[in-house]
């Protein structure tokens, strides 16, 4: 993933640049929503469907919540400008990864 290496077992997302590695540790929703945009990759994520394999409600509270989550996944991910969580409006998140 980009410079990422994600160690969903572990929850672990490494960046490794061959230079700097730094490990972050996940929470387990950041690392159930990280693995969701990893397998759908390049791919829109419903919102909904986000909502409910993770947190089993699709419910405002809830929804505010995964935002949350996604703005964390944004930040650990920064480092890597070939990777974005982008807004599908009205819609959901898409997971994508840049070619050079």
């Amino acid at each position: 993933l980009g410079k990422y290496y994600f160690d969903f077992s572990l929850r672990e997302l490494v960046f490794n640049d061959g230079k700097d590695k730094v490990v972050q540790k996940l929470s387990p929703k950041e690392a159930q929503l990280l693995r969701l945009f990893c397998v759908n990759k390049n791919e829109v994520v419903p919102r909904k469907l986000a909502l409910k394999e993770i947190w089993g409600k699709t419910d405002y509270f809830t929804a505010r919540s995964m935002d949350v989550f996604v703005t964390k996944l944004r930040k650990y991910i920064e480092n890597d400008p070939s990777l974005e969580i982008a807004n599908i409006h009205g819609n959901g998140f898409r997971l994508v990864e840049k070619q050079d």
